[in-house]
């Protein structure tokens, strides 16, 4: 892993690009899970044509991935800039931190990595990579502008304490989990088992809840770090959940060749459905 991102560091794109199409081509079973996936949720689209998309993004982010220790908050803009940067300045206002709600669309590392340079650090929850190596080389280019990895076995005593100094944190909230840890609320018109751990650390906090994506921008030639208005939450757990996935279903039919549709979200269902992979 070293050496492929020492090569992709030095090559051009379609080097990156290039590795991702080998990717689709060895690992089969995720372009069939994520056609599978865009034929339940949006069967007027290409599934074909935007698995292809999909791949070309990963391709992107392996591009910029490796090239994080060039960057610094005086070039940092040749890659990424904000739209929306007036709702995180409302949510730091009113003091009781920020929990961005993001998934895995657009450029996820690249969001982080540059929101610590273009503003400041924030604390990003993550689930450690299987190889304890890999999972320390990786960990060295997210944290690299000075950002802070939250493991998820023992995430929550971190979250408390930078949302009560007033820090941001970064949680993905878009794959699919145990019934135990969430509830089935409506994605694209599937039952998908989501979690509820956000919306219970945004009511137990008081932070204000900003969902948060960097998506690219072809014309531009670089990402827009989208920061949506703040999502006032209500209180009921299964219900803010509900509408946070909803609002990020709206980002995903816009940009649909942008999520990680790799990813079988809807693999649990519930008790007496059969499964859909």
């Amino acid at each position: 892993m070293r050496g492929l991102l020492g090569l992709a560091s030095v090559m051009p794109l379609g080097f990156s690009v290039g590795v991702a199409r080998v990717l689709d081509q060895v690992a089969r079973r995720m372009r069939e899970s994520g056609e599978k996936n865009l034929r339940m949720a949006l069967p007027e689209v290409d599934a074909a044509g935007t698995i292809d998309q999909v791949y070309e993004g990963l391709g992107r982010m392996l591009y910029y991935f490796s090239r994080f220790g060039t960057r610094n908050r005086g070039n940092i803009g040749e890659w990424i800039e904000y739209e929306g940067f007036e709702h995180y300045r409302e949510a730091k206002a009113r003091g009781r931190g920020v929990l961005f709600a993001t998934g895995h669309l657009g450029n996820w590392e690249l969001s982080a990595f540059a929101h610590a340079l273009m503003t400041e650090p924030m604390n990003v929850v993550v689930r450690p990579l299987d190889n304890p190596l890999l999972d320390e080389l990786v960990k060295g280019y997210r944290t690299g502008s000075g950002n802070k990895i939250l493991d998820k076995q023992d995430f929550l005593r971190g979250i408390l304490k930078a949302l009560g100094n007033n820090e941001p944190v970064g949680i993905l909230i878009d794959q699919n989990t145990l019934p135990e840890n969430g509830s089935f609320v409506d994605f694209f018109g599937i039952a998908a088992c989501t979690g509820t751990t956000f919306a219970k650390l945004a009511h137990k906090t008081g932070a204000a809840v900003i969902p948060g994506y960097a998506l690219w921008d072809a014309k531009k030639g670089k990402y827009l770090l989208r920061f949506d208005p703040v999502f006032e939450m209500s209180g009921d757990v299964v219900g803010d959940t509900a509408r946070l996935t909803k609002h990020f279903e709206g980002v995903i039919r816009r940009e649909p060749g942008q999520w990680l549709w790799l990813h079988r979200r809807w693999k649990t269902r519930p008790e007496g459905e059969g499964g859909l992979y």
